[in-house]
């Protein structure tokens, strides 16, 4: 019988190969088939099983699984916060082997075994301590005096981070390789001179004793972590880089220790003149020895991939000047609540996110949003955490704190896309699993053929280059191609206002045929004004029609509304009660003032309001809807007595980067709920052939998914609720940053200025990362396909030349580095 189960808490291919294995050991199971992408398993089995039995498997792997019927309501629990670990956050694999999989402590990756990375955030800079420097065990967390000798508390030295450690670690070893490495290199060079002279001193067979004595702390200490992550990565099948270099290194170091110890079972093809075994104690120190060297390397790489990262953390205040009844207190970051009254005083970073309360300046937003121009704030404007205050003082009021801050987002986002896996990476993953076996089949193969072909000795020309194959070979640097560039490209987009969710966006917007335009707050600046206040009725004035619209919008958070209810505080209205209000997206808003229903909105809302507009009305109207200005009518009950006009101006970039959106090949069509007068107006002053108007949220998903349809690549810009559907269905949805929650939530990029030319940004950045990655990918297979055949002597038979182990294990540890290296030059493009 067979039974289809929903599975809940995989989120890689190693999780769904655990689950399936569990459940095959299952008693009486047949056959267990688990589905990564449907999140469910097939289960075949001689007899029924009860899942409560299944249920009981999966439990004894805690709570990370859980299992149940096919189609039955389950209420899954809220997913905790990922375990901090040591240092200042969590750790992650750099190949990201397990997509997005973090572990709570330092270690190697245990698929890889590559040393897992620290993400960077705020924690260690926000939560700043303090300590006395006479009395050091005096530890605060904001600062004041000494409770002991009164002296003014000292911020403490941030500990060292993760990479930091492990680069300290590698490079205290490496010199303890080098320094014992060195001299069985030169004892093994000597045998290149005439009448080596080590040789007055003691036969070559003691030499061979003082090598083998020598190579201990090598291979037992500096290198050990080496054979440890290759009889990880054998035990697990996980088999990788140090699987190659374990066995490569491994041999060469067991088969001279074998010929020192028992020399008559050798055959007279491994022995030298002096009847001693020729031993490879220099070959496998000096490999091991290159490897350390190449992990110190990348080690020291891997810290400035995410140097962006680092950037932006630098940005981050860790003290406040909060201000009560009048009093300035100096407070630690994190003591800031919601509400609370701050002083920021000229050149200081902005401590949190909120808004102006007293004066005006200019702020410096070129480190969040990309531009280098000043932005100019007085009382009302939002002013974000990290940016830096001009030359004047202001008193702000906090309305975001700790992790809701926009720097908070941004590194979160940053972080989180980092260890995203772009889709590209698929095709590195299919070649690493099966490369390492493939390497060992050829090991053995080349070790055959310089056996039965080679010439004298055979069986140690064999042995050589079978070492030199394994030693060669890199799946590393196939791993590291395509994450290192996202990595880094991510970091740039966030120094230039582009925040990208996830891997896969930044590959596909570099596909993208089609771009999706909304008008307000998009295209335009998405900061209405009122110009006027018209009236169709002698029984409704101006005043009392914008008092009706003021009260109605009063309750809605559009930016249209927010237009007219400041329009009306500029002209003395009283706002009026209203009751059963209704906001109908795309169409406009409802209410009940007075025991009268009044209706605000655009023509589809005065059809639902069934409200007639005259053709007097609409020749009214028309006049400045043809200049590109938003009206929204006003009914009261079923009579139609007056209009608004809106204006918005269009954005100056927004021209500049349609048209070098549209160079590039890109169709530009913007969709609008506004009537067909402003559209076409908007869409004639940006050169826009192609736009609709009147579209409701139904209306533009369903216009992405008819180009989806035709094969189209879709991206969708917009920055309102009703974009978010459209956003969300699109195949790369960009929200603007200036807009809604909801629509930020729904898109994979997010431009924190809220400007177009930040497409023309994220489309270039995508461009350079994938150019950069296929660059990664020719480097890691040419290297591999050229650099295995050569050291398995393909050239010999012509050229006479061979490979040695020791230039192979050189070779092998910079191609990693030349992957970080090349992805490293993305820091340096522009966009």
């Amino acid at each position: 019988m067979k039974h289809t189960y929903h599975i809940h808490g995989m989120t890689c291919n190693g999780c769904r190969g655990h689950v399936e294995k569990i459940l095959s050991n299952v008693k009486d199971v047949t056959n267990a088939s688990v589905n990564l992408e449907k999140a469910e398993a097939i289960i075949e089995s001689e007899s029924h099983i009860s899942i409560d039995t299944l249920k009981e498997v999966l439990k004894k792997e805690g709570d990370r699984y859980s299992i149940h019927n096919a189609g039955e309501h389950v209420i899954i629990p809220k997913k905790e916060e990922k375990p901090k670990g040591q240092g200042t956050g969590i750790f992650y694999c750099p190949m990201h082997c397990e997509e997005d999989k973090t572990y709570n402590k330092p270690g190697d990756c245990p698929v890889c075994g590559m040393d897992l990375v620290e993400e960077q955030n705020l924690t260690a800079i926000t939560e700043q301590q303090y300590t006395c420097p006479m009395h050091p065990e005096v530890v605060k967390g904001e600062p004041g005096d000494c409770p002991i000798c009164g002296m003014d508390l000292v911020p403490m030295a941030p500990s060292l981070s993760s990479e930091e450690k492990t680069y300290n670690k590698l490079i205290g070893k490496f010199w303890v390789a080098l320094g014992f490495t060195l001299p069985i290199f030169l004892i093994a060079m000597g045998d290149m001179l005439p009448n080596n002279p080590l040789y007055t001193i003691l036969d070559q067979k003691y030499w061979n004793w003082v090598q083998f004595a020598l190579s201990i702390p090598v291979v037992f200490y500096a290198t050990w972590l080496f054979f440890e992550r290759a009889y990880k990565s054998i035990q697990t099948w996980n088999l990788n880089m140090f699987t190659l270099i374990g066995i490569g290194a491994g041999v060469a170091w067991l088969f001279s220790v074998f010929g020192l110890l028992i020399p008559d079972f050798f055959p007279i093809e491994f022995k030298t003149e002096s009847g001693a075994v020729h031993v490879y104690f220099e070959a496998a120190t000096v490999i091991l020895t290159l490897v350390l060297m190449g992990q110190v390397l990348e080690a020291r790489a891997h810290s400035k991939t995410n140097a962006a990262v680092k950037e932006l953390l630098k940005l981050a205040p860790n003290k406040a000047i909060k201000v009560v009844n009048g009093v300035e207190e100096e407070v630690a970051i994190n003591k800031v609540v919601k509400g609370d009254v701050l002083k920021v005083k000229p050149g200081e970073k902005i401590p949190v996110d909120g808004f102006i309360t007293e004066g005006k300046t200019t702020v410096d937003e070129s480190m969040i949003s990309g531009e280098p121009i000043a932005v100019s704030k007085t009382v009302k404007d939002e002013v974000s955490s990290g940016t830096i205050n001009g030359n004047q003082s202001f008193l702000m009021q906090a309305e975001k704190v700790g992790a809701d801050t926009l720097l908070s987002q941004i590194v979160k986002m940053v972080n989180d896309a980092s260890r995203s896996r772009a889709p590209i990476q698929k095709l590195a993953d299919k070649v690493s699993g099966y490369f390492v076996p493939t390497v060992v089949v050829i090991s053995i193969l080349t070790f055959v053929a310089w056996v039965i072909w080679g010439p004298e000795p055979a069986y140690v020309f064999a042995l050589v280059n079978a070492i030199a194959v394994l030693i060669i070979a890199c799946p590393c640097a196939l791993g590291l191609a395509t994450p290192m560039s996202v990595m880094v490209g991510v970091g740039k987009g966030a120094q230039n206002g582009v925040l990208i969710k996830n891997a896969a966006a930044l590959e596909l917007m570099n596909k993208i045929d089609v771009l999706i335009l909304d008008k307000t707050g998009t295209v335009t600046e998405g900061k209405p004004t009122v110009e006027k206040v018209g009236s169709f009725s002698a029984d409704f004035t101006t005043d009392k029609i914008t008092q009706y619209i003021a009260s109605l919008n009063s309750s809605s958070e559009h930016p249209l509304a927010a237009a007219t209810v400041n329009y009306a505080n500029e002209n003395g209205a009283n706002f009026l009660k209203v009751e059963d209000f209704n906001a109908i997206t795309g169409k406009g808003v409802q209410g009940v003032i007075s025991d009268t229903k009044i209706s605000l909105g655009n023509l589809k809302m005065m059809e639902l309001a069934k409200g007639t507009i005259s053709s007097a009305m609409e020749e009214e109207v028309d006049v400045y809807q043809k200049q590109g200005k938003t009206v929204s009518y006003v009914a009261v009950d079923k009579t139609v007595v007056g209009y608004v006009v809106i204006a918005d101006k269009i954005k100056k970039t927004s021209a500049q980067a349609i048209k070098q959106l549209q160079q590039n090949g890109i169709a530009v069509i913007m969709l609008t709920g506004d009537n067909y007068n402003t559209a076409k107006s908007v869409a004639d002053s940006l050169n826009l052939n192609s736009f609709k108007a009147g579209m409701l949220p139904e209306d533009k998903l369903k216009e992405v998914e008819k180009l989806q349809q035709q094969g189209k690549v879709v991206a969708m810009a917009g920055d309102g609720i009703n974009d978010a559907p459209a956003l969300a269905k699109s195949d790369v949805g960009i929200a603007m940053g200036t807009g809604t929650d909801v629509a930020i939530e729904s898109a994979m990029i997010t431009l924190v200025k809220g400007d177009l030319q930040g497409v023309v940004k994220a489309y270039s950045l995508s461009n350079a990362v994938l150019k950069n990655i296929k660059q990664n990918l020719f480097f890691a297979l040419i290297y591999n396909t050229i650099g295995v055949p050569i050291a398995a002597g393909v050239l010999y038979p012509v050229f006479g030349l061979l490979l040695s182990p020791m230039i192979a294990a050189l070779a092998m540890s910079f191609s990693s580095v030349s992957v970080i290296a090349n992805a490293l030059r993305l820091k340096k493009i522009k966009i």
